[in-house]
């Protein structure tokens, strides 16, 4: 599965679809990606890559940091504490770096997962962000779960605790998610200098300490956008 920053996301929800055919009883499957110099080089090239951490969503932002990781899950048919309960896909070919500046493509995915799901925007009670501190990304990515979420659904992009794993950064991302509903129920923070950018809508940024809301039935997504319009979003409940 090699469809950049999605490709982790698309791995499980691949996964799913041969559960669902019956063409196997469990799955494994996930994310590896290795820091690399042509990664980092491209980045650079691109002016994608900040030398500093990492701080999406702010007005100080000055790009994304590479990272490295895995994560791998066992996916079956059997009831289990974590169900990926809906997913949704999109492309929408825009540009082969740069996000669609309306976010239509995106936000069907996200309300595909939803459908799926049978949820509202306002069942959700945790958003992972993709946030990768760029411009443009995290631009379009604040106007488009400012136009989808209630205003107080907490929300953060985890990339300034691991850098941006590209291949392997949707199932870290959606490890995030799985954590939440597994542990205590602590939130992943948002990282950043906490200076709002007056040209993004304001949304709900998770402050260090914040928690999942108690209960069962608990939807928490984690969203997956990628070089080439690619967009992919999961959906986790317990």
């Amino acid at each position: 599965m090699s469809t950049a920053c999605t490709s982790g996301a698309k791995a499980l929800l691949a996964a799913r679809r041969l559960l669902e055919l019956d063409l196997c009883d469990v799955a494994l499957a996930g994310g590896v990606d290795t820091l690399c110099r042509l990664t980092v080089c491209g980045f650079t090239a691109l002016e994608s890559a900040a030398p500093e951490r990492c701080n999406p969503m702010s007005r100080n932002r000055r790009g994304t940091n590479i990272g490295e990781g895995a994560a791998l899950f066992i996916l079956g048919r059997e009831p289990a504490p974590i169900a990926l309960v809906g997913a949704g896909e999109s492309a929408d070919a825009y540009h082969l770096s740069a996000p669609d500046p309306a976010g239509t493509a995106p936000e069907a995915a996200m309300r595909q997962a939803l459908a799926e799901a049978g949820a509202a925007p306002r069942d959700i009670r945790y958003v992972n962000l993709h946030a990768t501190a760029t411009q443009k990304n995290d631009e379009m990515e604040s106007r488009v779960m400012a136009r989808l979420f209630p205003g107080e659904t907490p929300m953060s992009g985890t990339k300034p605790l691991t850098g941006h794993a590209l291949g392997a950064a949707g199932a870290l991302e959606a490890a995030f998610c799985w954590l939440a509903l597994t542990g205590d129920g602590a939130l992943p923070p948002h990282v950043w200098d906490g200076e709002a950018d007056p040209a993004l809508p304001k949304i709900n940024l998770v402050a260090s300490g914040a928690r999942l809301q108690s209960g069962s039935g608990r939807l928490v997504m984690s969203n997956s956008y990628a070089f080439g319009g690619s967009n992919a979003s999961l959906l986790f409940s317990d």
